[in-house]
């Protein structure tokens, strides 16, 4: 496809910049190669009535089904990437305020409101959260059952598996929630530049796609 085309090109790209810089070459000969124009891809989206069927799948009568439930709810509620969600801290979340403290690629700090739901998700989670196992993480909210903070694999996987237990044949990751979170808040009339903000977008070019 072109986009495996347009990825090739650039790790040859890349790898050629690096022998130039090395003093073996002395031009990268992928200069003069043209990427594939590629289209703008239009992600993957859940009406809310999918989002509200997954929501309410979650079996909350373990400890590990309310850690889902609140992964699931910050998720939407947020907007996070899914490495924003695994490494969402205690000291970041202001409840009684509505907002949570995220650090976002580039090591950039946003603020981002949080709804009245996926705080009471979170206060149930936190009351039943395991003991950390060790110093690294005491202050991650999401822990697997040793006590340890949970990979991005583990969280993904559980998407997959809420998905498919509540009904929705589509293609899901936990960032399907991000542009679901995105185009809900476009859709009811909410302003570009401040979906930006809280999607943590460093281009307003990025947030139109969500205008679809």
């Amino acid at each position: 496809s072109e986009r495996s085309q347009a990825r090739l090109i650039s790790a040859l790209r890349s790898f050629f910049g690096w022998i130039v810089q090395e003093g073996y070459i002395k031009d990268n000969p992928c200069d003069k190669v043209d990427s594939p124009k590629l289209g703008r891809y239009l992600p993957s989206v859940l009406s809310q009535e999918e989002v509200t069927a997954i929501l309410t799948s979650v079996d909350t009568g373990s400890w590990q089904g309310k850690r889902n439930r609140a992964i699931l709810e910050v998720l939407y509620s947020c907007g996070l990437r899914v490495s924003e969600a695994v490494a969402l801290k205690i000291s970041n979340i202001y409840m009684k305020e509505g907002y949570i403290r995220v650090i976002g690629k580039g090591n950039k700090e946003r603020l981002v409101p949080i709804g009245d739901v996926a705080v009471e998700a979170l206060a149930d989670y936190l009351m039943v959260r395991p003991i950390p196992t060790d110093r690294k993480s005491d202050n991650i909210v999401f822990l697997n059952r040793f006590g340890r903070s949970l990979s991005r694999i583990s969280m993904f996987n559980m998407v997959k598996k809420q998905a498919l237990s509540a009904g929705i044949d589509k293609e899901i990751s936990p960032h399907t929630f991000r542009h679901s979170f995105a185009t809900h808040l476009i859709e009811n009339g909410a302003d570009l530049r401040l979906v930006q903000e809280m999607l943590g977008h460093e281009n307003l070019v990025t947030t139109e796609i969500y205008t679809h």
